[in-house]
């Protein structure tokens, strides 16, 4: 089975479990119970338990922000921002990344076992928002006993977790910092979403989602779900310099549909190692939840409004590359912050490596990074230094 097990049941990091007494109402009109959020925690949360930060992670992300990943032994996804004397500083700030609702490295989701049959969900587990996935982390903050976040941080599905944290909890959220993110997912993004799912669902081993009572992988359909999208987290400039019309491993043409050029090498290398760590089904309901995001319509069509009298401030990231997550959408935010009424910067970085940006080595991000969150520590009375 792509992604094992022991990850999905008895994930490698804690997990808080919720039973049949405390149901997670979702937006749909639907519930989960019992409910199981695994997380990772780093640094020390302080006696004030002032000094926490949220990460939240992307679509294909989990908790394994700065520690070596169980599945892949690869570094954690965040690695150059999280960390001891890292712009997310862990020597100073109680760090929290929990995996989604709906994911598959340990958090309840459709590939985790139904109480009353032992099966798995599959497509029968009730379809999420980013906004039940916000409550459901509320939930472990909760549990650790903190009323107020120092801070909440997050790029692209991150980001719109941010945004819903800064409006589903604005007193709880001191600081917000949603990077290459959006209000809304827009037409042409839902669009690639439906080309991703379609081709999973084409896969004959989907098996109408149930997969892994079948013992069946859809691993071709998921491959190739993961290849189109991983075209829109990189720019055409990014692409060019990485490959141009390179061969892979020859001089000349096959005259065949081997993977003749790079740039092929690369996309079929990128679906085959994540079909080795993420459930196809997860993949469905994570990436929906994007498409149902719309900040504004879940507030009487006022994106002011989703914000209107917030204390939290704010700090938007956008890169000049990324036709994923424009920015246009990180300026729409900021209009709408600034018509509410909040504190708000924006930071627009130039930078060619498109929408993954957020995640590689970007020193301008780095730097606005731990600006923002020096001084959120600082009006929250955080002494610099370890805790």
């Amino acid at each position: 089975m792509s992604v094992r097990i022991t990850e999905i049941e008895e994930p490698n990091s804690e997990v808080l479990r919720l039973g049949l007494d405390a149901p997670l109402q979702l937006e749909s009109g639907a519930s989960i119970a019992p409910l199981q959020i695994a997380y990772q925690t780093y640094g020390t949360l302080n006696a004030a338990k002032s000094n926490a930060i949220l990460i939240c992670h992307a679509l294909t992300g989990d908790q394994h922000v700065a520690n070596e990943h169980p599945v892949t032994g690869k570094s954690g996804w965040w690695i150059s921002m999280v960390g001891p004397g890292k712009p997310i500083d862990t020597a100073r700030f109680f760090v929290i990344c929990s995996n989604v609702i709906g994911g598959c490295m340990g958090s309840t989701g459709p590939a985790s076992l139904r109480p009353e049959s032992g099966e798995p969900y599959g497509t029968e587990f009730p379809v999420l928002t980013i906004g039940d996935m916000v409550r459901a982390q509320a939930r472990l903050i909760d549990h650790l006993g903190i009323e107020t976040l120092l801070a909440v941080v997050g790029g692209s599905m991150g980001g719109m977790q941010v945004l819903a944290w800064a409006s589903l909890f604005p007193k709880r959220v001191f600081a917000a910092m949603p990077i290459a993110s959006a209000a809304k997912h827009s037409a042409q993004n839902i669009a690639f979403h439906e080309v991703g799912r379609q081709a999973v669902m084409a896969d004959p081993e989907w098996r109408r989602g149930r997969y892994r009572i079948e013992g069946t992988r859809p691993v071709k359909g998921l491959s190739v779900a993961r290849m189109a999208a991983h075209i829109t987290y990189l720019s055409e400039v990014a692409l060019q310099r990485k490959f141009g019309r390179n061969f892979q491993d020859r001089d000349a043409p096959t005259f065949s549909f081997d993977a003749d050029f790079q740039v092929e090498s690369y996309l079929r290398h990128q679906g085959i190692s994540f079909v080795e760590r993420f459930d196809a089904n997860s993949y469905l309901y994570l990436t929906r939840a994007m498409d149902y995001f719309d900040l504004a319509a879940d507030n009487g069509g006022s994106l002011a409004a989703a914000f209107k009298g917030s204390a939290t401030r704010f700090c938007l990231v956008s890169f000049t590359s990324d036709w994923l997550f424009p920015t246009s959408d990180s300026r729409q935010i900021v209009h709408a912050l600034n018509a509410a009424g909040a504190s708000v910067s924006f930071v627009e970085i130039e930078s060619d490596k498109g929408h993954d940006a957020f995640l590689l080595e970007e020193p301008n991000l780095f730097a606005t990074a731990r600006g923002f969150l020096d001084a959120a520590a600082r009006a929250r009375g955080i002494a610099e230094g370890k805790v």
